[in-house]
């Protein structure tokens, strides 16, 4: 029997302040788990090469590397979506998203304590690829749980800005992961990667606390109460014919799970220009310190923790589509001058150009996913359905950083391939809007079954 802790609240008092308890424990877990993935990125493109992959004949061999086993953990994904999701619609939002806090906190921290391959040869590479794909299967189910808790708590009117708090703590987690590795990375080249390195993943620790306790303090949502009464009634009358989500989900929402998907592809593969593939790029053809960028970063990710906020809730007024529409046609307009400017080695541009792609372009789209998606599905199959959107694309995506390093090395640093590519992602992002419905009116506890 699914665990609802407690029964729903009746009154617009209790419902207001467990929404706000709720979109405060997405905001503080995601933003410790984007944390934990992010490091990992960062790490990739400046140390995880020499140190686990070394080649000293050609640097960017030990970048490729690492990058393929960053994309390794995006394989997972759509795995952890599948039984987080699954449990998540079975047995109530709350235990799987401390499970997952608690499985991405564990791999982190022990990577921060793996010896390299000067140790141990081949083996360390072995042990990070699966750390990484421990990390993988908690995000798979995530992302969904908190998105679906600050959702489903909601007021009607303003699910948009609710779900704005999980991409909120995405944009904490990026500041907090690219401010720690630019102090870091101060230190000079033997401090760096003989210890230096370690920090930023055994500082998860204290942070994966600090999430724990708080989302401990959940109680299960309205709408996930309300589907569990709703099916032991069908149960006590003979009606039910309980399906398992997943089965479910194909059977009645395959339109919205590929429009979603479609979605999700396009704000990825924009997103991982900003978060690696710039870092990369820099590092490698440019002039540019790599602490200049890492504080660029950062930069963009504290204006982003705005514009989530405000792209959300003005959805609430305007409508998921347009905003996300609007987010993908900027996008595909500043991609192309972003690597123009890295290339010029402009540092005051180059700060301008990371936040407004990322802020603008990435926090149109990432701001309203959560409400959008989770306003695509039926609440039996919600969990399933918002993980399995966001998590299959990933499998492209998480080689997203390898392919584009691949191109940059083939074109002898030429971003051209890369920011077409990218442009023509998110607009099949925008294109999938299109064809969505607008959803901002629908009725978040429908248990569902059928698409919308």
């Amino acid at each position: 029997m699914p665990n609802t802790d407690a029964p729903a609240p009746h009154t617009p008092a209790e419902r207001a302040k467990l929404a706000r308890r709720a979109a405060i424990a997405s905001l503080v877990g995601t933003a410790v788990e984007w944390y934990d993935y992010f490091i990992f990125g960062t790490a990739s493109a400046l140390v995880f090469g020499p140190l686990f992959f070394p080649n000293p004949d050609d640097p960017i061999i030990g970048t490729l590397s690492a990058f393929a086993v960053f994309g390794v953990g995006f394989v997972a994904r759509p795995l952890g979506a599948v039984v987080f999701g699954h449990f998540g619609d079975k047995f109530g939002r709350k235990v799987a998203l401390i499970t997952t806090l608690m499985m991405m906190g564990a791999s982190t921290f022990l990577i921060g304590l793996l010896p390299t391959a000067e140790q141990i040869g081949l083996w360390a590479a072995a042990l990070l690829v699966l750390m990484r794909l421990a990390q993988g299967f908690a995000v798979g189910g995530e992302w969904g749980g908190a998105s679906l808790v600050a959702v489903e708590y909601a007021p009607d009117d303003k699910r948009g800005a609710y779900g704005s708090f999980p991409q909120i703590g995405n944009a904490v987690g990026l500041v907090f992961s690219t401010g720690i590795f630019a102090l870091v990375s101060l230190l000079p080249d033997d401090q760096l990667f003989s210890w230096g390195w370690r920090i930023p993943f055994l500082l998860s620790a204290v942070l994966i606390a600090v999430g724990l306790f708080i989302r401990f303090k959940l109680t299960e949502t309205p709408s996930f109460q309300a589907a569990q009464a709703q099916l032991e009634a069908d149960r006590e009358s003979a009606q039910a014919k309980e399906k398992m989500p997943l089965a479910e989900l194909f059977r009645s929402f395959k339109k919205p799970l590929l429009l979603a998907m479609g979605m999700r592809l396009g704000e990825a593969v924009f997103g991982y220009i900003v978060l690696t593939i710039g870092l990369t790029f820099v590092e490698n053809y440019t002039d540019i310190g790599r602490t200049q960028v890492l504080i660029a970063s950062s930069i963009a990710a504290g204006f982003a923790i705005y514009t989530y906020y405000f792209f959300g809730t003005y959805s609430d007024r305007i409508g998921r589509r347009t905003v996300f529409i609007f987010g993908s046609v900027f996008g595909a307009a500043v991609v192309f001058p972003f690597f123009w400017i890295l290339a010029a080695e402009n540092i005051l541009l180059m700060y301008v150009i990371y936040t407004l792609a990322y802020a603008i372009g990435v926090g149109a789209v990432y701001g309203v996913e959560p409400a959008f998606f989770s306003e695509l599905f039926g609440t039996k199959v919600r969990y399933t359905g918002v993980s399995l959107a966001a998590q299959v694309p990933s499998i492209l995506v998480g080689f997203w950083p390898f392919l584009a390093t691949a191109l940059l090395a083939a074109t002898d640093g030429d971003p051209w391939p890369i920011a077409a590519l990218t442009a023509a992602c998110l607009g099949i992002g925008l294109v999938c809007a299109y064809l969505a419905p607008e959803t901002n009116r629908a009725d978040i506890d429908d248990i569902g079954e059928d698409a919308r």
